[in-house]
């Protein structure tokens, strides 16, 4: 976007929240490989929107890739767009920058990524962070590598280079124990289709099936979208490759104890995709009923602050008997951007998006349910919309434990300085956000909803850094340019 023309994102709500960097999905076996693998791109825009790409292998024509900045619909959708992607196999990413040239990213940090080997062509797309990425890339190019991108998944294609075994998967496991951090990835050769997750499954990816096809997806909601039979979750540490006559699983890692991210159960994933056998829907409401056990408070309405703290809020209006509402109206039809030609405008632009029913709110206590805060800028907006309206009280309750940690796995998070809760106690963020009260899950509260049991901290089941700053994988490159993990209790 070019600010000096004036334009700005009409998401400011939006902008407060925690971005996933990236959804991937692959398709072999069907002559609609780049159309289905555009559906379920479409499927996990939420994932990424900054950009997304496609490559498809063709017998006559080989390899052919498209990339595009912004959303899958005004890019994959033309006619013209797929004829350039033939083929029985694709793979597709969409993404949001969280490694790379963030918030100016450049057509050659879009992937998927392509490289030409030996023993021929590849193409990968990947889901997660490399923690020691800086390292590896400095490394590799002392060696001689030339890096195209600013991304560290290009740091898999030159390791896969550089490897001396006989075939492309073999050369993607060498290449991946050499990689620390988190990677669910979907790659392809010219008869292959590969997924692989690192051996702590931190980032998801699924495995379906639709007629004589295979596809791999970071979510189950892209499977929906093509009519694909749920498979089922390919396990932390483990690699599948597919092809026409079938699939082979391997485990080519170390075993270890699976630290899946908890706050894809919160925020990240869809609510109509099943993770670890869950429905996303029933476990955000799942938190509310928690939420409210552990938060109680004297309201008249109970209201999200749409859409991620929906299904929360329900739970919540559900386990305290506190009417549930809409309080807060989200327009559907605003675009990206908007042409802001003076301060008044721009000013005007939080509303834009999100709009308050006074006619519900006038007069009430309301208890807004979110799913997180962040900085705290969208907070502070959302109650100033709300007493304005003429609400009496203004009660929040956040559907997951302070966000006190950088994620350094895939996530966008603000440096830690950033991060409302990195510097202030509950009720200190309760004054800066001039709230009647402000309360936060536990985390042993987040842990029942998901599981049903508590956090154990000697071993906890999921990867909860933002809350805990307990790194299941030490952030290496982040360690060497200074930044301090919480020492041990």
């Amino acid at each position: 976007m070019n600010k000096q023309l004036g334009q700005m994102k009409t998401n400011p709500f939006d902008d407060d929240k925690l971005h996933e960097e990236c959804g991937v999905f692959g398709v072999i076996g069907t002559r609609d490989a780049a159309n289905f693998t555009t559906l379920g791109l479409h499927a996990l825009q939420h994932r990424g929107q900054e950009a997304g790409g496609i490559v498809s292998y063709d017998q006559e024509k080989g390899f052919n890739s498209v990339r595009r900045f912004g959303y899958v619909r005004d890019n994959f959708t033309n006619t013209k767009v797929i004829e350039q992607l033939p083929g029985d196999i694709a793979i597709g990413h969409v993404r949001y920058s969280t490694a790379g040239s963030k918030g100016n990213t450049a057509i050659r940090d879009v992937q998927p990524f392509f490289g030409e080997f030996a023993m021929g062509g590849a193409a990968i797309a990947h889901n997660g962070n490399i923690t020691n990425a800086v390292a590896l890339r400095k490394e590799l190019i002392e060696r001689g590598s030339i890096f195209q991108s600013s991304s560290d998944s290009e740091c898999i294609i030159h390791l896969m280079a550089r490897s001396l075994q006989q075939n492309i998967p073999e050369r993607m496991e060498d290449a991946l124990r050499r990689v620390e951090g988190a990677f669910s990835i979907v790659a392809m050769t010219r008869t292959k289709l590969i997924g692989v997750r690192d051996p702590l499954g931190v980032r998801p990816l699924v495995l379906g099936r639709v007629g004589d096809a295979w596809a791999l997806s970071s979510e189950t909601c892209a499977l929906d979208i093509i009519g694909a039979e749920f498979v089922r979750d390919i396990n932390p540490g483990e690699m599948v490759v597919i092809t026409t006559k079938g699939l082979e699983s391997s485990y080519p890692f170390k075993p270890a104890r699976s630290r899946f991210c908890i706050f894809e159960h919160v925020y990240f994933s869809r609510p109509d995709s099943i993770l670890g056998g869950r429905s996303v829907y029933e476990t955000r409401e799942a938190i509310g009923r928690e939420l409210a056990k552990e938060a109680p408070v004297d309201a008249d309405l109970v209201c999200p602050v749409p859409d991620s703290g929906t299904p929360a809020a329900i739970g919540y209006a559900l386990e305290s008997n506190i009417p549930y509402a809409m309080g807060i109206i989200r327009n559907q039809y605003i675009g990206r951007t908007f042409i802001e030609p003076s301060e008044q405008i721009r000013n005007m632009g939080v509303r834009l998006k999100l709009n308050v029913n006074r006619a519900l709110i006038k007069g009430k206590r309301v208890i807004l349910v979110d799913d997180s805060v962040v900085r705290g800028t969208t907070s502070r907006k959302i109650k100033e919309m709300i007493l304005d309206a003429g609400a009496a009280e203004v009660h929040f309750r956040i559907a997951s434990p302070p966000t006190a940690w950088p994620c350094f796995y895939g996530v966008d998070t603000p440096q830690r300085e950033k991060l409302l809760a990195a510097t202030m106690s509950e009720e200190e963020m309760r004054h800066h956000l001039a709230v009647d009260s402000l309360k936060f899950i536990t985390l042993d509260g987040l842990y029942r909803a998901v599981n049903g049991s508590n956090r154990n901290n000697v071993e906890p089941q999921y990867c909860d850094a933002c809350f805990s700053g307990d790194y299941p994988v030490i952030p290496t490159d982040q360690i060497t340019s200074g930044f301090e993990i919480k020492a041990a209790e």
